[in-house]
């Protein structure tokens, strides 16, 4: 029951995962905790030196305040299973077919990492959220 993941125009980031059951998403405000977990039944081979981001649909996101987010590593051949999170006030029907996220496949630099007791000094050193002004 897997859709083949596909890209809507030739120039978009992202392929589109679609459920392959039909489902209601409850609201993180009603019972439940507003979240499900879907599996696409989609299996595929990310290359090595790459990464397979899950990223919300704008749709989704924009209209019903929902949103997805997850990690797909090279090497993993399993099924995707996407976490999907209602943070609006209504349920949200799907219907097989119906696209709940999208899969962004990016290379990645992984630098071997180092032990050290001290960073160099830096301008910004420390200085985390809102460091910047506004």
């Amino acid at each position: 029951g897997a859709f083949m993941p596909e890209r809507a125009f030739a120039y978009d980031a992202g392929y589109d995962l679609r459920t392959p059951r039909e489902f209601l998403l409850p609201p993180s405000s009603d019972m439940g905790d507003g979240w499900q977990v879907i599996d696409t039944g989609v299996h595929m081979m990310i290359p090595p030196g790459h990464v397979g981001f899950l990223k919300s649909k704008s749709g989704l996101n924009v209209n019903y305040c929902i949103t997805s987010d997850g990690t797909i590593d090279a090497g993993y051949t399993g099924s995707i299973r996407v976490k999907l999170y209602n943070h609006g006030n209504q349920w949200k029907h799907f219907k097989a077919g119906d696209k709940i996220s999208q899969i962004v496949i990016l290379p990645i630099i992984t630098p071997d990492l180092e032990l050290v007791d001290n960073l160099p000094e830096t301008d910004r050193g420390d200085n985390g959220f809102g460091s910047t002004g506004k």
